[in-house]
């Protein structure tokens, strides 16, 4: 193993509910296994005042039962990664994780990461690759001295904007959220981005007052992207991950749970799915243990 990569039997990335059964049943089944996630766990649970279908559990507020989902997760000795995977690849005998400048290495993956709540924009998807990127460690050093886009979701990706400003010569910076972010060479844009850009390369972006604005790359810095961006070749259905009665997914050794997988958004069929899943990838684990190099 290299000094800058970590290798599990497991990877679960998300610490919603789905992924919190995940990780539990994990530690049950003896697997060596890292959770990524938020370490305030789901952001959605904590929002909803009063949950009255969990079973045993009735009329219970989300911020409690996320009080307890982490009280359980710390009884079992499990830590959580707060760390924000922008790529996970299959190598064929087991898949790579990035996260920034780190590397993790697992035998099979499990994505719990949620529905998207964030649309994506004309372009953006288009261009990803192409001038598009969602990782500000990875793709950085393209734009050293250039001028870029970031647009950004939440308030925790500012240092990946302060690390993009050491870099850029500008910076035209589009939160979402109300952030007093101030640098010498960051412009924060008013109202929103309605698309980017180009044809083979992304070269500008078009505010929501029509003006448009000329850059040589865009940072998308997300909460959350699409599982299809993460994970190439998933087959998607309607927007969800298409899975299978096991929670397998088109990818083998890649296992999907709880709200990525479509409706119905209701945590007890969320935290039945993320146990389906676990169980579902340590029998992949034991029907492949020795046909890897």
């Amino acid at each position: 193993m290299g000094g800058n990569q970590a290798e599990y039997d497991i990877a679960i990335i998300g610490t919603g509910p789905a992924g919190i059964s995940a990780a539990i049943n994990a530690r049950i089944r003896n697997k060596s296994f890292i959770l990524f996630g938020n370490a305030d766990l789901s952001a959605k649970v904590e929002r909803s005042h009063i949950i009255s279908n969990y079973p045993a559990l009735p009329e219970i507020s989300g911020s409690e039962l996320n009080r307890r989902f982490a009280a359980h997760l710390e009884q079992m000795d499990i830590e959580i990664t707060s760390e924000r995977i922008t790529g996970v690849y299959n190598i064929g005998k087991y898949f790579m994780l990035l996260a920034g400048q780190k590397e993790y290495k697992a035998d099979a993956v499990i994505l719990a990461t949620g529905a998207q709540t964030v649309n994506e924009i004309k372009g953006e998807r288009e261009l990803l690759g192409k001038g598009v990127s969602y990782c500000a460690t990875c793709d950085g050093n393209f734009y050293k001295g250039k001028t870029i886009a970031v647009i950004s979701d939440n308030k925790e990706s500012e240092e990946e904007v302060d690390f993009l400003a050491e870099l850029a010569e500008k910076v035209y910076f589009c939160p979402s959220y109300k952030t007093d972010y101030s640098r010498e060479n960051v412009i924060r844009l008013p109202g929103f981005v309605k698309s980017v850009n180009g044809e083979r390369h992304a070269d500008g972006i078009t505010l929501s007052d029509g003006s448009i604005i000329a850059v040589d790359g865009v940072f998308f810095l997300k909460q959350t992207v699409s599982a299809d961006v993460l994970l190439d070749g998933l087959e998607m259905n309607n927007g969800s991950v298409a899975v299978n009665r096991d929670m397998s997914t088109s990818v083998k050794g890649c296992f999907a749970c709880g709200d990525c997988t479509g409706r119905p958004y209701q945590i007890a069929k969320a935290v039945g799915e993320g146990n389906v899943a676990l169980h579902s990838a340590v029998t992949y684990l034991a029907e492949n243990k020795g046909k890897k190099e």
